[in-house]
């Protein structure tokens, strides 16, 4: 079976809407040249289509036609390399799909700690934001909750005290606690004092003393959050 055959048979495989690069298509790196010849017929018969530089589609058919995959969908092939996460969705496309925010940003912001990922992907341009930590398929959703807790006084139309209620329902669903009490210690002071203030609040006050002994005691830190919200936050000094 050659290059070609391999590839058609791989991507028969694949379920309609299915967005991919090379590497997922099983080849070596010497056979690239003939797998670009072999994408190229397919693109030609409409079995395949190119979202951008390296990156295909299998169009989903309908009764009303084919279909485009979204672009969050179109951008995942950028958060895997062989195989491996090393990057999530940050910025504002992430605080809207956590409900932190009502607006659809225009550009979205991918987080690596290594590698910078920037493109176009139809009408959205992607940009690169260096993450705290190395990113997995572990630790991710954790950075996730962190970045919105470093973000928070920025992110558009937010009500913080709202906000508070989104992520104290957030850290309840982590699982392993301890991890993000490590994961936190990468990110500002602000950062740290504003994950143990609510981790607190959660009854987590052990857990979130290395995040304690981390912060100046006589540093305050600015959030706009009431006390009300957030009732343990007068004890890490948050204002």
């Amino acid at each position: 079976m050659n290059v070609a055959q391999r590839i058609e048979k791989t991507i028969a495989g694949m379920p309609d809407g299915a967005v991919f690069k090379y590497q997922e298509l099983g080849i070596a790196a010497t056979e690239y040249g003939a797998a670009a010849k072999a994408m190229e017929r397919l693109k030609k018969k409409g079995v395949v289509d190119s979202a951008s530089a390296g990156v295909f589609y299998k169009p989903k058919k309908t009764l009303f036609g084919t279909l485009k995959p979204s672009e969050e969908e179109l951008i995942k092939p950028y958060l895997y390399e062989n195989n491996q996460r090393i990057a999530y969705i940050t910025g504002t496309a992430l605080y809207n799909r956590m409900g932190l925010t009502t607006q659809v940003p225009q550009n979205i912001s991918i987080a690596s700690r290594d590698k910078r990922i920037v493109t176009r992907i139809g009408n959205i341009q992607v940009r690169a934001v260096k993450s705290y930590a190395d990113v997995t398929d572990d630790n991710f959703t954790i950075l996730e909750i962190l970045d919105a807790i470093k973000d928070l006084k920025i992110i558009p139309d937010v009500d913080r005290n709202r906000a508070v209620e989104n992520l104290l329902r957030q850290l309840t669903n982590v699982s392993d606690k301890a991890s993000l009490v490590k994961l936190a210690l990468k990110y500002p002071p602000r950062v740290r004092a504003l994950t143990g203030a609510l981790l607190e609040q959660l009854n987590e006050t052990a857990i979130a003393a290395p995040l304690r002994k981390s912060i100046n005691p006589l540093s305050a830190y600015s959030y706009g959050i009431s006390a009300e919200a957030l009732p343990s936050c007068t004890n890490w000094n948050i204002v």
